[in-house]
């Protein structure tokens, strides 16, 4: 068994879902990689999602494919890959229907505004109680 990116080569020519560390997912055939689990994606697109109660429709929740095309994808920004079974490759994913792309690029960048806010707020009040966040502890000159 190998325990390196060589056990990326049963998933050559098969097409993947790649969960990115910044939250994106990616569908695409895998062309090529390196000994750095770098990747190169064919006929890649972005599948972007809109949990239910975001969206018009509060009890589905919306997605989208966004057309990328060729893809590399750094190996350190992999957060997981698995093969795509192609059976069940058109199905929308469960509690979910595909949606018009603007809408939901845009809903999805609203959801991702009011998360930011949450979270500075949340640092803020834990300031307050001297608690540290990331990068909080230290001083630039």
């Amino acid at each position: 068994m190998f325990t390196t990116a060589a056990q990326l080569l049963d998933l050559t020519d098969k097409k993947l879902m790649v969960a990115l560390r910044d939250g994106r997912k990616l569908l695409g055939i895998l062309r090529s990689w390196d000994q750095f689990a770098n990747l190169v994606l064919q006929s890649t697109k972005e599948r972007i999602f809109v949990p239910p109660g975001a969206g018009p429709d509060s009890t589905r929740g919306l997605y989208a494919d966004i057309e990328r095309g060729i893809y590399l994808v750094r190996g350190e920004n992999v957060l997981l890959l698995g093969e795509i079974d192609l059976d069940k490759d058109d199905d929308a994913p469960p509690g979910y229907e595909l949606g018009d792309a603007k809408l939901v690029q845009a809903l999805a960048k609203q959801i991702k505004i009011s998360e930011k806010t949450k979270e500075k707020s949340k640092v803020k009040k834990l300031s307050t109680l001297g608690f540290e966040g990331e990068n909080l502890g230290e001083v630039l000159l």
